[in-house]
């Protein structure tokens, strides 16, 4: 199934969210995970858009930007949405990272506590570098709020085989998941498989 993204805002405070009205109450999906990872060149490639602003700095997404898919295109697009997807601002970059590890409270530990339209947290982990403990961290926080939760290595591309299987496995093994979805935007490996995660949720 084609979707059309439409892009809805960019919030920055908890009362910037959409509400039920704007979204039609449908599941939104959120895409977390360190600075750089990905996140942007992913969503691009899932909805065939460049409606994710994809930066040269990593770090630059300040805010949890929304976006609407919608069935059909132009005027034969449905007006309710089939899904949202939430672009949140990564972490753990260097030279930024205190700065958004001081927002994080402010609007990102709410909407991941209390949204109530939040059906499933993509959580992207690079397989190209070892495991990392703020990953980790994210992973155990939605196991403890009881989220549900995908993890998605991404820029699977960079490396295959024995390689791509061994960093998986280490990935596995750290985060302590029982599953990770290799992707590569570039190639769009995997891609396949994660959209029709993603559309079991909306048929939830």
């Amino acid at each position: 199934m084609r979707l059309s993204p439409v892009f809805l805002l960019s919030a920055t405070d908890v009362s910037h969210f959409p509400t039920k009205a704007k979204t039609f109450d449908v599941p939104e999906i959120a895409f977390l995970g360190r600075s750089n990872v990905g996140k942007s060149s992913l969503i691009n490639s899932l909805i065939g858009s460049k409606e994710a602003h994809v930066s040269s700095t990593p770090g630059r997404t300040r805010a949890i930007n929304f976006f609407a898919l919608h069935e059909g295109a132009g005027e034969k697009k449905k007006i309710r949405p089939t899904l949202i997807f939430a672009d949140l601002p990564g972490y753990g970059y260097a030279k930024i990272s205190r700065s958004i590890s001081s927002e994080w409270p402010t609007f990102i530990e709410p909407y991941l506590a209390n949204r109530e339209t939040l059906a499933l947290c993509i959580c992207l982990v690079d397989t190209n570098i070892p495991p990392q403990p703020n990953d980790t961290q994210l992973i155990t926080y939605l196991k403890q709020s009881q989220r549900p939760y995908l993890v998605v290595g991404t820029k699977s591309d960079r490396i295959s085989g024995n390689v791509l299987s061994k960093s998986i496995a280490a990935l596995k093994r750290e985060h302590e998941v029982d599953e990770i979805l290799p992707i590569s935007a570039k190639t769009d490996a995997g891609i396949k498989t994660l959209w029709s995660r993603l559309m079991a949720v909306a048929e939830d």
